[in-house]
């Protein structure tokens, strides 16, 4: 892994040491996916699964090889144990479809399951929108250093969003080390996403045994996740019994509406899909506080579109609507604010990176600091962004914009990977009593 130390930088409020190092969209990044057709016939004429099937079993073994060569030479070497990849959608295929296995060879067995997978490139559009939390394994470092997990947005075919991840290690001197991404990226197993189950409700995904976080991409399953699963904040949550929790929150795009469900794992092998249920939830850019605060699960919503809301539940998987929190103030924040990931607990209390969109619709990103036994009472805010587009970074998928979904105390920095322009994604060290000191 190679490590490249940050750069110190003058921002529009304070320094901050912006590290040159940036990830962005890639064409050449590309999963096999389950390529899903319609199961049942619609009357006495066989459905397309069916007779598709049927139409490979039908060849004959000189043409069954030859067709799997031809498709072993155009995608084996792009892609991580291609034949096994097959082999399992030929499981998923046999099983919807009541084949027996014993009457298929293996040759026509990878046949079928390519034609039931396809290629797909995750993050040819755009990469953006970043959150960070501890990674699940700290073993083996040296106690200035933290390994960390991040998520990102990856955009691709179709404007749809899928998460993907990268790991590294911040250590002091506001140095960041990523891991470099493998080969191959795989997607998270969905075994029930052919349509034969219930998907109105939580589903589970599944790591391969065999990838890396950093080569793992989710994508939508449900109806309602089908247009993307947007803008993860994920947060390290802390249960009354000690016990933690990786848990995000997220948009649920179906095309035509919105809902904001949970992301919940506690080693990202087996990854729950909760839709959340109550009023706040048909909005998108919940915040999920670390721990629970007064005995309640606490949330940062915005129910109208332009305001903060402080939303207290007994459930984490049920919010209504909340108490007004904050409103814009400032002239980069005019148009609406809303949160840039999970609250940070400070001694001085919880930390919340606000973003702002002010005139041409140009976003940066704010702090507040809220009371950490009553995280109604506002106890500072800054009067100008801590962290907007400067001329070489207006440029992108969407201009002017800067965005986080969550950022990560280290020793006295909060380490902060951004969205550029919906394009890219940068990283900056911001020093935390320098920001304290520039709030009114």
């Amino acid at each position: 892994m190679a490590s490249v130390r940050s750069q110190y930088l003058w921002e529009p409020m304070l320094a901050a040491y912006n590290h040159p190092l940036r990830l962005s969209a890639d064409a050449s990044r590309v999963v096999v996916r389950p390529f899903h057709l319609a199961w049942q016939a619609n009357g006495a004429e066989p459905g397309r699964a069916q007779r598709l099937v049927r139409a490979v079993l039908d060849l004959d073994a000189a043409e069954t090889r030859r067709q799997l060569d031809l498709v072993l030479a155009d995608f084996e070497a792009r892609h991580w144990q291609t034949r096994r990849v097959f082999e399992t959608r030929f499981d998923q295929i046999r099983t919807l479809l009541d084949l027996d296995p014993t009457d298929v060879g293996e040759e026509k067995r990878q046949l079928i399951g390519a034609y039931f997978c396809h290629e797909y490139s995750y993050a040819a559009a755009a990469l953006m929108n970043p959150s960070v939390v501890p990674h699940p394994d700290q073993s083996g470092l040296s106690p200035s250093t933290l390994r960390i997990l991040m998520s990102l947005r990856a955009v691709g075919e179709g404007h749809i969003s899928s998460v993907a991840f990268r790991e590294g290690l911040i250590s002091a001197g506001c140095e960041l080390t990523l891991a470099p991404e493998p080969p191959f990226a795989t997607a998270a197993d969905a075994p029930d996403a052919d349509g034969i189950y219930d998907l109105d409700g939580p589903t589970t995904v599944y790591r391969h045994p065999d990838s890396t976080l950093s080569g793992t991409v989710i994508f939508p399953i449900t109806p309602a996740q089908r247009n993307g699963l947007e803008d993860l904040r994920l947060t390290l949550f802390t249960h009354d019994d000690g016990s933690r929790e990786y848990i995000g929150t997220y948009t649920a795009y179906s095309g035509r509406e919105i809902q904001s469900e949970l992301m919940r794992t506690r080693d990202f092998r087996a990854i729950d899909l909760v839709p959340m249920r109550g009023a706040a939830a048909r909005n998108k850019g919940m915040a999920l506080f670390p721990r629970k605060i007064g005995g309640h699960y606490m949330m940062i919503g915005r129910q109208d579109g332009q305001n903060l809301f402080l939303l207290a539940s007994d459930r984490v998987d049920q919010w209504e609507d909340g108490d007004l929190l904050l409103t814009p103030a400032y002239p980069w924040e005019l148009v609406q604010i809303g949160n840039c990931g999970p609250p940070i607990e400070l001694d001085e209390g919880w930390l919340l990176l606000t973003h702002g969109v002010g005139a041409m619709r140009k976003y940066a990103i704010g702090a507040v600091l809220l009371d950490k036994d009553d995280p109604s009472k506002l106890l500072g805010r800054t009067v100008e962004p801590i962290l907007a587009a400067h001329d070489q970074d207006r440029e992108g998928y969407v201009p002017n914009v800067v965005y986080t979904c969550g950022a990560l105390r280290h020793g006295d920095h909060l380490f902060l990977p951004y969205g550029v322009a919906d394009s890219s994604v940068a990283f900056a060290f911001v020093p935390i009593a320098e920001l304290l000191a520039k709030m009114s």
